[in-house]
């Protein structure tokens, strides 16, 4: 079965980047010249999908206007020749995918938002892309990489990265083995949420993208249920139980990583993006080996 639809969870606070976020979804912080969330919906785009369910909160409603017609800047740049470029661009933005929005009611976690998503998924295969991880392959779109993995063999797959060491508590550690005539491509049998030093299994982390067969989200809203009041429930528990019945992989993705949920990650991504950016790439290498000297 192929994917055809997507989740992308953007109703997070975005504290580590405060006070950017105050008045403004973390989401909607730009690398260079395109909000990071218009990368994560493009790289869903290529990839083949056609319905997309971004899941917002109150405040966020700058993501939806993002992603609908503009009429009235619409109509001035298509009345100007010289700005034609600039139309296409944003023209661009309301023609995607089919682009869904509802709101998570309460803030209670990854696990809880994506369940906001069940109607929209019903018992469909699906791609969940995290919308603090902006991933890059132009030629290659990571969720792309991991839909045809699916295809092939029908199993749930999170996308993960190899992190040093001393990063690993803030993240996760999974127990994994090579599958056979695959380059990237690993079984996941368990994973640890914020291990302590002497729970770490690899050196591999999820890094903002996984594909959730049929009947997930079923054992999310199971776990949701089960979930005693005033705790959060992880969604990495889904995962796990997933990995435990032998239906996980973990697959070592081809792409460039930035965290958009913190200070560092945003100033790599729009540094190494304007370095190859069509219109001011040449100018910005020859600034950053200027800068570089006098440093």
């Amino acid at each position: 079965m192929k994917i055809k639809k997507a989740i992308i969870p953007a109703a997070g606070l975005g504290t580590r980047v405060l006070p950017a976020s105050k008045s403004v979804p973390k989401e909607m912080l730009n690398i260079v010249d395109k909000p990071a969330i218009q990368y994560i919906v493009e790289e869903a785009a290529r990839a083949g999908i056609e319905d997309i369910l971004i899941i917002t909160n109150r405040g966020k409603v700058a993501i939806e206007d993002h992603f609908d017609h503009s009429f009235e800047l619409e109509t001035q740049l298509a009345a100007n020749p010289a700005k034609a470029s600039l139309y296409e661009s944003v023209k661009k933005c309301s023609s995607l995918a089919n682009i869904y929005f509802i709101r998570q009611k309460e803030t209670k976690g990854l696990g809880h938002a994506i369940l906001a998503g069940k109607s929209f998924i019903g018992n469909e295969p699906c791609a969940i892309l995290y919308g603090d991880d902006v991933i890059i392959n132009d030629e290659n779109p990571v969720i792309g990489q991991m839909c045809k993995l699916y295809e092939k063999y029908g199993k749930g797959i999170v996308g993960v990265k190899a992190v040093p060491e001393e990063l690993i508590p803030m993240y996760c550690t999974l127990n994994v083995t090579p599958v056979e005539g695959e380059e990237r491509l690993m079984n996941c049998y368990d994973i640890i949420e914020k291990p302590k030093p002497e729970q770490i299994m690899s050196p591999y982390a999820i890094l903002g993208r996984v594909i959730l067969p049929p009947g997930a989200m079923d054992m999310i809203e199971r776990g949701v249920a089960e979930t005693p009041e005033g705790k959060e429930f992880l969604f990495t528990d889904t995962l796990t139980e997933l990995g435990r019945a032998g239906n996980l992989f973990a697959y070592d993705f081809d792409g460039r990583r930035y965290d958009m949920g913190n200070k560092l990650g945003m100033m790599k991504a729009n540094c190494e993006v304007a370095l190859d950016h069509p219109e001011i790439g040449a100018q910005f290498r020859e600034y950053i080996k200027e800068l570089a000297s006098k440093l």
